[in-house]
């Protein structure tokens, strides 16, 4: 098993999974938008999903595109609860969907679970924050377009 699930222990693995539920989104369709609340997350089973930024008087950026075993969603472990980015399924998409609240709840009772769920999610954090950067820069650094100094 890989991403987000293969980063847990069997035994929280399975804790999680027992909330989860599948869900299916058509290619095209918006999974979430940028500033709308958090409240749950999900984890790709099938099928492929972009990421995207808004950005001021331009067609939002596609940040990065996840696929099988990867987390969509990370803005519900941290108040204010808001998405940090949109979402839109690139094809088809089966996926695993958490309550937030939910597994909030099972994260307080079992510490453990909570800390590794909890570094699990920052490690996605960071490779996407640095995807976020490269990207941006891609799009809108000085050296975007082709123009060189």
């Amino acid at each position: 098993m890989m991403g987000l699930l293969g980063a847990l222990k069997t035994e929280h693995r399975e804790r999680l999974m027992a909330l989860a539920h599948e869900v299916s989104f058509p290619s095209g369709g918006r999974i979430f938008e940028e500033g709308r609340k958090a409240d749950r997350f999900w984890v790709i089973r099938t099928g492929a999903v972009t990421l995207d930024l808004r950005v001021p008087g331009r067609r939002a950026a596609v940040i990065e595109t996840l696929g099988p075993g990867e987390l969509i969603g990370w803005s519900w472990l941290f108040p204010p609860d808001t998405w940090h980015l949109g979402a839109e399924a690139l094809s088809p998409v089966r996926a695993y969907e958490f309550d937030a609240e939910s597994v909030r709840r099972l994260c307080d009772e079992d510490p453990e679970l909570g800390y590794s769920l909890a570094l699990a999610c920052a490690q996605v954090i960071g490779r996407r924050l640095q995807a976020a950067r490269s990207r941006l820069l891609d799009l809108y650094g000085p050296y975007a377009g082709g123009m060189s100094p």
